[in-house]
């Protein structure tokens, strides 16, 4: 399995990235630089979280038009998988690949701690390492992370079960008290309609350790090579 992380100027969580996907999986993985074209074929393109452009603008704005993303977009629409945490997440709706936006969060503090995610959907190429429902546990760190979109695309993300996190308390509950940042319907991650990009706010490269407190989030990133190696075997 062959995978890219891009970098941004401003990017700070891609070496963490690049670790989990060497160290932890063993994949061949290539760092891509915003103004390069992706050359080759990958099987993966991480964007990964940080502060791209120091969050002018809008955060992720200015990084959706940087030279990668037409690559990044044309590797999408081919089907390929596409993985973007916290800033990523926000460049993804920015560049139009995934619906809605990431506001800034309710109490208008940045927010630094563990939360517990509900797998909604277990049918897919990012969570199909889980032989169960699960609730996971994976920290955030951002500032806009409250994500929004108008009534009629919150209806299809829902129908579409293209939800895939969604914050809640230790049981699983979605409560209005373990929604961080004001996310509608408690909403961490969601899909595109391919159901090949994923958008998420909680950092699952900093739960992949038992040195950094836990491995849930490994699960995604386990779950993105049995797809990829699913598919090979067709």
């Amino acid at each position: 399995m062959k995978a890219g992380v891009v970098v941004f100027p401003g990017s700070n969580c891609d070496a963490d990235a690049v670790w989990v996907l060497e160290e932890k999986l063993g994949l061949t993985v290539r760092r891509l630089w915003h103004k390069e074209p992706i050359e080759g074929e990958l099987d993966l393109v991480l964007l990964p979280g940080g502060f791209s452009y120091g969050d002018y603008l809008r955060t992720g704005a200015i990084a959706s038009v940087s030279p990668v993303m037409r690559d990044v977009r044309r590797h999408a629409e081919r089907g390929g998988l596409v993985f973007g945490i916290c800033n990523g997440f926000q460049i993804l709706c920015e560049a139009g690949l995934l619906p809605g936006a990431l506001m800034t969060n309710t109490g208008l503090r940045f927010l630094c701690r563990d939360t517990h995610l509900k797998v909604d959907n277990l049918d897919t190429p990012f969570t199909r390492a889980l032989d169960r429902p699960a609730v996971l546990r994976m920290p955030i760190a951002h500032h806009g992370g409250r994500y929004v979109c108008d009534p009629d695309e919150l209806e299809r993300l829902e129908d579409d079960r293209r939800v895939l996190f969604r914050y809640c308390d230790e049981e699983g509950r979605a409560t209005g008290e373990s929604n961080p940042n004001g996310s509608l319907n408690n909403i961490a991650g969601i899909l595109s309609e391919n159901g090949r990009v994923l958008g998420m706010m909680p950092h699952p490269e900093r739960a992949a350790d038992s040195a950094q407190g836990g491995e849930d989030g490994l699960v995604v990133f386990r779950s993105l090579v049995e797809s990829v190696e699913a598919l090979q075997a067709l």
